[in-house]
């Protein structure tokens, strides 16, 4: 009797255990039925300053949203590059993006308007012009919104400089006749036409080959871009030209937004910003790191004498009215408005 007894003790913890075991699993099964599970995409290398903020963004809305939403992230250009997934996110094939404006002119001529060339000249002025309420900023998110993206966020790119084979630029003078290859922005372009300069759109995949055989002479490019493409193996000369300020916008579908609650809503757009300034702050710092870096594989840095970067800065800024049927004239009157208070 009295093992009997242990025997039923036995039977019936063993069949609590089954039956705790069985209501986890049912619990963990429903905790993955309600999750909801949102792609989101970019081009840039999954340990960069950009590649961990897609990370942490997608960490803190799993945690806000009391694991209900989950982002899985698709780095590196796994599912197309900016073009594509932009046409895609407007199409509602894909949820989100961390993308890049400079590769969207083809989707919308409005996504140049800020490259206009010496719109910002340092880090201070570019705050001030590119993230708020400023003209950039709000036309960005309208022209987005147009195309069924819902702004979250914004990121920094970096500024532009330029690179050669043999030769620092010091001056406009010096872009004369050098061939350079350019993205398909408009005013960028125009910019180097106007200094003298043979330009080249040529596709990205192409470049490092076109430096190597001497096809052109240096490339127009960001810091990082530059060195991650190992560009500066074969462009020795980089010139610190800041003649471009560049930056991407977290997107959403709209569509995709507007199934979110309003709390959800919320919290993507907090968090939106809470990352946009870690991702800002961190890309500062890496930038300084790849120019010591640079340095130290042989590349010679330039920086613009004060009298001549005035003096590209007026030529650029000059450049500004032939851009008024594309982007519009009083857009282009309220930028200038804008740049000329931030000097007074």
């Amino acid at each position: 009797m009295k093992y009997f007894k242990l025997y039923l003790l036995v039977l019936m913890i063993s069949f609590i255990v089954v039956l705790t075991g069985c209501s986890k699993d049912v619990e963990n099964a429903d905790a993955k039925e309600n999750t909801e599970v949102i792609r989101l995409a970019h081009i840039y290398p999954e340990n960069s300053v950009k590649g961990k903020a897609a990370e942490m963004y997608a960490d803190k809305i799993q945690k806000k949203t009391h694991n209900n939403i989950k982002i899985k992230v698709y780095p590196a250009s796994q599912l197309g590059g900016d073009e594509v997934l932009a046409q895609d996110i407007s199409r509602g094939t894909l949820d989100m993006s961390f993308i890049n404006h400079g590769s969207l002119s083809g989707m919308d001529k409005m996504m140049d308007f800020q490259y206009l060339p010496f719109i910002a000249n340092n880090y201070n002025e570019a705050d001030k012009l590119f993230y708020g309420n400023g003209i950039i900023p709000t036309l960005t998110k309208k022209t987005l919104l147009e195309h069924n993206m819902v702004t979250l966020g914004f990121f920094e790119n970096e500024f532009r400089g330029v690179s050669t084979s043999d030769k620092d630029i010091k001056s406009l003078e010096d872009l004369k006749d050098q061939k350079i290859r350019v993205p398909g922005s408009k005013s960028i372009q125009g910019f180097f036409n106007n200094a003298g300069a043979q330009t080249e759109v040529m596709p990205f995949n192409e470049l490092y080959m076109g430096l190597q055989q001497g096809t052109i002479d240096g490339q127009d490019n960001g810091l990082m871009l530059t060195y991650e493409s190992r560009l500066h193996e074969v462009n020795k000369h980089y010139t610190l030209l800041n003649h471009v300020y560049a930056t991407g916008t977290i997107v959403i579908n709209q569509d995709k937004y507007k199934s979110l609650t309003k709390e959800q809503q919320k919290h993507f757009k907090d968090v939106g910003k809470e990352v946009e300034k870690w991702q800002i702050k961190e890309n500062r710092k890496e930038t300084k790191r790849y120019i010591e870096d640079m340095k130290a594989e042989g590349v010679k840095f330039t920086e613009l004498t004060p009298d001549e970067k005035k003096k590209m800065q007026s030529e650029g800024r000059k450049q500004w009215k032939n851009y008024e049927d594309l982007y519009g004239k009083e857009n282009i009157r309220k930028l200038q408005k804008e740049v000329s208070a931030i000097h007074d």
